[in-house]
């Protein structure tokens, strides 16, 4: 805040009004800086008084209006279409507006040109800071690949950056239309990465790499100007601590490195992950790291992404090892911008010439951008799902047993909180002895039918989910449902899962668990109060008896048909409940939980089980319990 002309703010803005900034050459910046690094080009333009800069828009008819409040006398002064700034520019229209400035079309009338014009209204030390900041970065540099800056200097206190005009449209906006294919990407990509190689050679490192600063020429005039960076405003200079210190955190989250959000030291490798983010979201239409808010970006910087090959199979190798490199936390792990260029150019013959995304597959990539934050969500719950599930089996298996002696409660209640314990601190290996050790302890008890039944049930998500161990007894949890007379709500539950393999397998693998407690505990769970298994007598002590009277139905019967639909169901939710629109999210939940009970009953209307025809149980309202829980986990992510 300005505190009047006495104030130590007036004295810094004194100080800087008096600088002194001399024109850069109509070419792009040759000369050289006289009283700083002797082998920079020149940037400083001519002195001009007044005040420091307000707001500026455009009124009716495109006639342009600059409004400036002086910061010390609080004058406002307005200029109008026609005038000229900085002595030579004459406002036409504006470009567009950002945070930081607001980007007017100007013609330059002593060499009769467009140009760009960007106005920045320095109402504070660090405004007025980033504003030299970028025109220092810019005047640095000349290069195909990066817009050029003419001149630079303040007008009435704003400052003002002078910029070559590029024709074109942003990377961003392309990409949003759909309008580049996978061969337009790799060109653009390349000739970025040529940039900023000339940028970091000249100790220029960008820090705010993303689509909406990379403009594509309607008409370039060679391969290495297909695309330019632009936008130098929060640039890092090699030597100059005074602008950009170790501690700040500027740039854009969402394409940020984990080392820039930490306020740690930056170089190339910096613009490199950036780089790499931008090429990964324009060939996948997904940005891996932007969640439904800031909160959510901000825990996803310095994940680990989701491979790109995960949704791009048919891009080559070369291409998404150097893009999976280039994003990985680890600075030091990412290679070098020539490295991702080599690739670019290995890649340039094979790549697509079809506008658009291409993917070889729309459930390749589905809900991929859930991906950390799901990842982190389902790893905790299905510690606790896992303990929960393996303490009671261990617990209440034996006792399922028929005609045999069963150790007594306090053993049984204490095997099962070991059991609990050894899979909350390490599922996989845990769950896979619990299983094979229950099983060898319930044949050792006289049950071996049974031991059959506890392999049946834990075996296939063993298989299914081999790499996500915390999972493999979560689907326990549909069965408990299935209790309640919420079968039908484990879809969704299942839906949660971070990918779509694992979604489709949960969702299956519910079903799995409902059909053999049926069996087993011989109680209405989702098919109802129609014929239930077989009493345990007849078959908990015989394997063979296991295998025909209780697994036998389970296969035969036509319910795994419903495990598809299920596994169906749990993969295409988050395409139906986004979480980007409450509204959207209710219609969605709305329609897809009433195709999966119209499906589920579909399906059950012409099964056989045990010899009869099934009523299904609690279909409505766990199908409502369902879509209220997708719409509550997209809710969540939305705020997150």
């Amino acid at each position: 805040m300005w505190r009047g002309a006495g104030g130590a703010a007036s004295r810094v803005w004194a100080r800087r009004q008096r600088r002194t900034w001399r024109r850069i050459p109509a070419g792009g910046g040759n000369g050289q800086y006289d009283h700083t690094t002797p082998d920079l080009p020149v940037l400083q333009v001519c002195r001009h008084r007044g005040s420091t800069a307000g707001a500026a828009r455009r009124g009716s008819n495109a006639r342009v209006e600059v409004q400036t409040v002086d910061p010390t006398a609080s004058i406002t002064i307005t200029r109008r279409s026609g005038d000229r700034v900085l002595g030579r520019y004459q406002l036409e229209r504006r470009l567009g507006a950002g945070a930081f400035g607001t980007v007017y079309l100007a013609r330059d009338a002593e060499l009769g040109r467009l140009v760009a014009l960007k106005q920045i209204p320095c109402h504070d030390e660090d405004t007025a800071a980033r504003a030299e900041r970028e025109a220092h970065a810019a005047a640095r540099l000349s290069h195909p690949g990066i817009v050029a800056l003419y001149e630079a200097g303040r007008d009435d206190g704003i400052v003002y950056l002078a910029s070559e005009f590029v024709e074109g449209r942003t990377l961003g906006e392309l990409c949003a239309d759909g309008a580049l294919s996978d061969r337009d990407v790799v060109r653009i990509g390349a000739a970025l990465c040529d940039a900023l190689e000339h940028a970091h050679a000249r100790g220029v490192v960008h820090r705010d790499v993303k689509p909406a600063n990379i403009i594509v020429p309607d008409e370039p005039s060679g391969e290495a100007s297909i695309a330019k960076l632009t936008d130098f405003g929060v640039a890092h200079l090699a030597g100059d601590d005074g602008l950009t210190r170790t501690g700040d955190v500027v740039g854009t989250l969402a394409y940020m490195s984990p080392e820039q959000a930490d306020g740690l030291a930056v170089d190339g490798r910096t613009d490199l992950y950036a780089l790499a983010l931008v090429l990964y979201e324009a060939l996948t239409g997904i940005n891996p790291v932007r969640a439904g808010g800031a909160a959510g970006t901000a825990r996803r910087v310095g994940a680990r992404l989701p491979p790109i090959s995960r949704m791009r199979r048919d891009l080559p190798r070369v291409l998404t090892q150097a893009l999976d490199a280039a994003v990985l936390p680890d600075p030091a792990q990412r290679g070098s911008i020539a490295d991702l260029r080599d690739a670019l150019d290995a890649t340039l013959d094979h790549a697509s010439t079809v506008a658009g995304t291409v993917a070889p597959s729309v459930l390749d990539g589905l809900g991929d951008a859930w991906d950390d934050d799901a990842a982190r969500e389902e790893g905790q719950l299905a510690r606790g799902i896992g303990a929960l599930t393996a303490g009671t089996l261990v617990a209440l298996a034996p006792m399922a047993a028929s005609g045999v002696a069963t150790p007594q409660t306090g053993v049984l209640a204490a095997a099962g909180v070991v059991a609990a314990l050894a899979v909350a601190v390490a599922p996989r290996a845990a769950w896979l002895f619990t299983a094979a050790g229950l099983a060898a302890w319930l044949v050792v008890l006289g049950a071996p039918g049974l031991a059959v039944a506890v392999l049946a049930a834990a075996l296939p998500s063993m298989l299914l989910l081999w790499r996500a161990g915390r999972l493999q007894p979560s689907a326990a949890l549909a069965a408990a449902l299935g209790a309640g007379g919420l079968g039908l709500a484990w879809p969704a539950l299942a839906g949660q899962a971070a990918t779509p393999w694992r979604r489709g397998a949960l969702g299956a693998l519910g079903l799995w668990w409902l059909l053999l407690a049926e069996s087993v505990a011989r109680t209405a769970l989702l098919l109802g109060d129609g014929p239930q298994g077989p009493p345990p007598a007849v078959w908990t002590a015989s394997a063979s008896e296991a295998f025909t009277r209780v697994l036998e139905p389970c296969v035969n019967s036509g319910a795994l048909v419903l495990a598809g639909v299920w596994a169906i169901a749990a993969v295409v939710l988050p395409l139906v409940v986004r979480g980007r629109a409450l509204a959207a999210d209710l219609l969605g939940a709305t329609l897809w939980s009433a195709a999966v009970a119209a499906l589920t009953a579909e399906a059950l209307s012409v099964l056989t089980w045990h010899g009869g025809a099934p009523e299904p149980r609690g279909l409505i309202l766990g199908a409502l319990v369902g879509g209220l829980c997708a719409i509550g986990a997209a809710a969540v992510r939305r705020r997150g």
